[in-house]
C-alpha cells in the first residue's frame, strides 16, 4: 500500500531513507530545520558535505515549514541525531498528527535523561504514539549507491514491524522484523562506542587481532548491558547488534571509527569534532552509556577506557595497556 511519508531531518540517513522510499513508490516530503539548508538541496537536489553526488530523487519534496511538513502524512520517520532530538520533537509537537506511527531511525542515548530515541519522542509527543525503531547495518553512502543492505524493524506493535518491513523493503534492501524495541536501540547505540575504540586501535596501528577481540569482547559488554535493562540476547547476535557493530568496527566510512582513528594518531577530540560535517553520535553516547553502566551495576571495561581517553584526557596507549592488563578470567561467564 502506497504511504504518504514525512522523513523528519536532512542528513544523510534522511537521504538515503527518501531514496529507498521513492523507490518503493511512496510519496516523500523531507523537512529540514533550517532553511539556508533546504534551500540549497532545492538548487541542486544534492547533499554535497554528506553525500558527494548523491541526488535526492525528484518526486522527494522539500520543506523547513513546520506547519505544511505532515500535510496528509501517513508515515513519520525520525532521522534527527539523537542529541537534538528533543529539540526538534518540541518544535514540530503542534504539528505532529495523531495516530500516525513514528519510526526512529537514530542510533544514541540521549545525555541526562539516558533515554533511547523513541522514548525521547514518546517523552515529547506524548506515550500514546506508535513507535519502532529501524536499525541494522546501515552505511548511508553504500545504501545511497545501491548497494544490498539489510536491517530490522523493532517495535512491540507486531502490526507497526510488519509494515516497516513492507514500506522499506526494496530489492537492495532487506528488512527483518524484531518484537524487542529496547535491545535494537541500545544496540544500536552502544557499537558506536566499541567503534570508536576500533578506530584508536587502527590509529595506534595495533593490528587485526586487536581488533577481532575488542568487536568479540565488545559485544560482550554491550549484550551484559542489554540483559540487565530487559533485551533480549538474541538481538545482541542478530543484524541490530552483531551485524552493525563489525560493519561500524570495519567500514572506513563509519564516522565513529574515524574519531577513534585520528585520536589513535594523537588528534584531540575537540579539534576532529570541529572539522566534521556531520554528527559522531558515539561521543556524547559514550557518556550515557558509562552513565548506564554505573546504573545497572554492569562491568563494561572498553566503554570505561573510551570515555577516559575522550573525556579524561587518558592516552590512548595507557588505556590500550590497562585494558591488557585486567585480571585474567575465564571466557564464559560464570
Amino acid at each position: 500500500m502506497t504511504q504518504r511519508v514525512t522523513i523528519v531531518g536532512d542528513g544523510a540517513m534522511a537521504t538515503v531513507c527518501s531514496i529507498l522510499l521513492d523507490q518503493g513508490g511512496h510519496h516523500v516530503t523531507l523537512w529540514g530545520a533550517f532553511e539556508d539548508s533546504i534551500e540549497r538541496l532545492l538548487q541542486n537536489r544534492e547533499n554535497q558535505k554528506l553525500l558527494p553526488g548523491v541526488k535526492l530523487p525528484a518526486g522527494v519534496r522539500l520543506t523547513a515549514r513546520d506547519a505544511e511538513c505532515f500535510s496528509g502524512c501517513t508515515l513519520i520517520i525520525s532521522a534527527v541525531p539523537t542529541q537534538f532530538m528533543r529539540g526538534v520533537w518540541r518544535r514540530l509537537e503542534p504539528h505532529v498528527p495523531l495516530g500516525v506511527p513514528i519510526i526512529s531511525v537514530a542510533k544514541g542515548i540521549e545525555n541526562n535523561t539516558l533515554l533511547r530515541p523513541t522514548q525521547i519522542i514518546a517523552d515529547v509527543l506524548g506515550k500514546r504514539r506508535r513507535l519502532a525503531a529501524l536499525s541494522g547495518p546501515n552505511i548511508a553512502a553504500e545504501l545511497a549507491r545501491y548497494l544490498p543492505g539489510t536491517a530490522v524493524a523493532a517495535s512491540d506493535d507486531a502490526d507497526l514491524v510488519r509494515l516497516v518491513q513492507d514500506v522499506f523493503s526494496t530489492q537492495w534492501f532487506r528488512v527483518y522484523t524484531n518484537t524487542d524495541l529496547i535491545g535494537t536501540e541500545l544496540a544500536g547505540a552502544t557499537k558506536n562506542v566499541i567503534a570508536i575504540a576500533a578506530g584508536i586501535l587502527d590509529g595506534l596501528a595495533a593490528g587485526n587481532n586487536a581488533i577481532a577481540a575488542l568487536v568479540t569482547r565488545g559485544l560482550v559488554e554491550i549484550t551484559r548491558l542489554g540483559l540487565a535493562m530487559g533485551a533480549a540476547e538474541s538481538t545482541f547476535h542478530g543484524l541490530a547488534g552483531m551485524g552493525d557493530l563489525v560493519t561500524t568496527c570495519v567500514s572506513p566510512e563509519g564516522r565513529n571509527r574515524t574519531v577513534g582513528e585520528q585520536i589513535g594518531k594523537g588528534r584531540k577530540l575537540q579539534d576532529i569534532l570541529d572539522g566534521m560535517d556531520s554528527v559522531a553520535e558515539g561521543v556524547p553516547t559514550t557518556k550515557s552509556v558509562r552513565e548506564l553502566s554505573l546504573r545497572y551495576n554492569v562491568e563494561m571495561p572498553i566503554t570505561e577506557a573510551v570515555h577516559a581517553v575522550l573525556f579524561e584526557a587518558k592516552d590512548a596507549i595507557d588505556a590500550l595497556t590497562d585494558l591488557m592488563n585486567r585480571q585474567p578470567k575465564s571466557e564464559s561467564p560464570s
